[in-house]
C-alpha cells in the first residue's frame, strides 16, 4: 500500500479507537504510527492495543509503528477544606508542606522538590494557566506568592513551573513500570514527557537499552535552553505545543515550532508536530480553516510527522480526522512551492562518507529524473540520512529487520519494506529493481538508484550507489 504523501501521520488510540476494526480503518485512512498514551492506559490495555495493531499490520502487509507515551511527573496541588477556593488579584497565597486541607489563604503542595527549587520572582501556573501566582518569598518548606491572574483553585489541580528547573527525573516509578511493560511487548518508540535536560533522556535510554528508540517531547521552557544537547541524545523530537503554550507565552510557540523543526532536521532527527492540530474535529466532522492552515504550516516546515491526539482517541469522528489530515498533506505536497521551500531549508552536509553519498544520491536522482531511491539498510541510519535530504524522488528502505521497518514509519518520505538481505551487489540491484516495480514506484525500462553500505549488514557504512534499469 503506497501513500501519496511524504509526511507521516500519528494517531492516538483511546475510547473512540479501541477495536481492531477501527485501528484498521485509521491505518487505511492514513495513520502510519499509533500512539498509546500511558496517562490513560493500563498495562493490560496497552498490551491488547499492541496485539491489535500487530494483527492489522499482518492483515495489510505493511509495517506499522507503535509509540508509547510515558506520563511523566504530574505536579498537583493538595486538597482544600471545601474542595476549592477563590483567589483574588493581588492577594497573598501560600504553598507549603503542611498537609492540613487548604483554604483561600494557603494549600499543601505535596512536592518538596518544588518548594526547594522555587525562588522569588518565579511564576507558578495552576490549572493550565487559568490561575497565575508569582513567588515573593521562598524557603524549603514554604512559598509565599502574589496572585497575578485570579480564579478558582480546587483539589489536585495541575501545577506548571515555567521558570523553575526541578531537580527530579522525567521518569516516575509509574513511568519505569510502564516503560518495562511496553518494552516487553516490542513497541518501537518511547515518547518521554517532562524533558528538562539531556540527562532525562539518558535515563530512559539506559533502561531501554536499544529495545526502542527515544522521542523527546519538547514541552518545557527549560528544554529550549538546552535544545541542541537534547536533540543530540534523542532519536526524535516532538513539538508538544499544548504544554509549551501553557508554560511560555502562546505567541512564542509558532516561532519555537519552526526553530525546533529546523534544528532537528539539521541534526538528522525526525520531528513530530503535535497538539490541537484538528481539535474541532473532536465534535465536528469538518475542521476550521485555521486548523487546516496549521497542519499545512507543519507540512511546509518539513515536519516528519503530524499527530492527532483527542481527535482520534476520544473524538466523534476519528476516521474523518485522519482522512482530513491525509488530504491536507497530499494537497500541500503537490503545491509548486512545497519542494522549493524544503530545498531552501536543507542543511549543509556533514563531512562524512554517508552524508556525501546521501546528498549525491538526491542530486543524481533528481537530475536524471530517476523513479526511486532504493536504500538497503539494517539499522535504518541510511534511510534516515536520505530522509533528511527531503528528496523529490521517493525513498524505499529495504531492510531484513522488521523492527527497523516499523521504526522508519515515523520518518519523512520513507516507504519501508521488510525483505531478505542481499547476498551480493548483483542480488542487491536485481531485487531492488523488482521491489520498485512491485510497489508501483517504477515501470519496465525506467531507472532507479540503489544505495547501500559495503560490506553488507554494517550499520552506518553507506558508501555505494548504483543506477539500474527496471527489467
Amino acid at each position: 500500500m503506497r501513500r501519496l504523501r511524504r509526511v507521516k501521520i500519528i494517531a492516538t488510540l483511546g475510547p473512540a479507537s479501541t477495536s481492531e476494526e477501527m485501528i484498521k480503518k485509521l491505518h487505511l485512512a492514513g495513520a502510519d504510527v499509533f500512539r498509546i498514551n500511558m496517562s490513560h492506559a493500563s498495562h493490560d490495555g496497552m498490551r491488547e492495543q499492541v496485539r491489535m495493531i500487530r494483527a492489522v499490520e499482518k492483515d495489510v502487509g505493511r509495517p506499522i509503528g507503535i509509540m508509547v507515551d510515558l506520563q511523566g511527573p504530574k505536579l498537583r496541588l493538595g486538597v482544600f477544606k471545601d474542595t476549592s477556593a477563590m483567589l483574588e488579584k493581588g492577594q497573598s497565597f501560600v504553598l507549603d508542606s503542611d498537609t492540613t486541607p487548604g483554604d483561600a489563604h494557603r494549600v499543601h503542595l505535596p512536592h518538596p522538590e518544588i518548594l526547594a527549587a522555587l525562588e522569588p520572582g518565579h511564576a507558578i501556573l495552576v490549572d493550565d494557566g487559568k490561575v497565575k501566582l508569582r513567588v515573593s518569598e521562598a524557603t524549603k518548606t514554604r512559598a509565599v506568592t502574589i496572585v497575578e491572574v485570579p480564579g478558582k483553585v480546587s483539589n489536585k489541580k495541575g501545577v506548571s513551573l515555567p521558570d523553575t528547573t526541578i531537580p527530579v527525573s522525567a521518569m516516575t516509578d509509574k513511568d519505569r513500570s510502564d516503560l518495562e511493560a511496553a518494552l516487553d511487548t516490542g513497541i518501537d518508540w518511547i515518547a518521554v514527557s517532562f524533558v528538562q535536560r539531556p540527562e532525562d533522556v539518558a535515563d530512559v535510554r539506559k533502561t531501554a537499552r536499544g529495545r526502542a528508540l527515544i522521542l523527546s517531547k519538547i514541552e518545557k521552557p527549560q528544554a529550549i535552553t538546552r535544545l541542541d544537547e537534547i536533540i543530540e541524545i534523542s532519536d526524535a523530537l516532538m513539538v508538544a505545543r499544548g504544554d509549551l503554550g501553557v508554560e511560555m507565552p502562546m505567541e512564542k510557540v509558532p516561532g519555537l515550532q519552526k526553530r525546533i523543526t529546523r534544528t532537528a532536521r539539521r541534526l538528522g532527527k525526525p520531528v513530530v508536530v503535535a497538539t490541537q492540530m484538528l481539535e474541532s474535529m473532536i465534535t465536528s466532522p469538518v475542521p476550521t480553516r485555521a486548523e487546516v492552515s496549521d497542519v499545512a504550516t507543519a507540512v511546509f516546515d518539513g515536519a516528519d510527522a503530524v499527530m492527532l491526539s483527542a481527535e482520534s482517541a476520544a473524538g466523534q469522528f476519528p476516521v474523518e480526522a485522519v482522512e482530513t489530515m491525509n488530504r491536507i498533506a497530499e494537497e500541500i505536497e503537490s503545491d509548486p512551492l512545497y519542494h522549493s521551500i524544503l530545498a531552501n531549508q536543507r542543511a549543509k552536509a556533514e563531512p562524512t562518507g554517508a552524508d556525501a553519498i546521501a546528498m549525491a544520491t538526491r542530486d543524481v536522482a533528481e537530475t536524471l529524473d530517476l523513479k526511486a531511491i532504493m536504500a538497503w539498510t539494517t539499522s535504518g541510519a541510511t534511510a534516515l540520512r536520505l530522509s533528511r535530504e527531503r528528496s523529490e524522488t521517493p525513498v524505499l528502505a529495504l531492510t531484513p529487520n522488521i523492527t527497523t521497518a516499523r521504526r522508519l514509519a515515523i520518518a519523512w518520505g520513507i516507504h519501508a519494506i521488510e525483505t531478505e538481505d542481499a547476498t551480493n551487489v548483483d542480488d542487491m540491484v536485481e531485487r531492488a529493481s523488482e521491489i520498485a516495480a512491485q510497489e508501483g514506484f517504477a515501470k519496465t525500462a525506467q531507472r532507479i538508484i540503489v544505495v547501500a553500505g559495503m560490506p553488507f549488514g554494517t550499520p552506518g557504512a553507506t558508501n555505494m550507489m548504483r543506477i539500474a534499469y527496471v527489467p
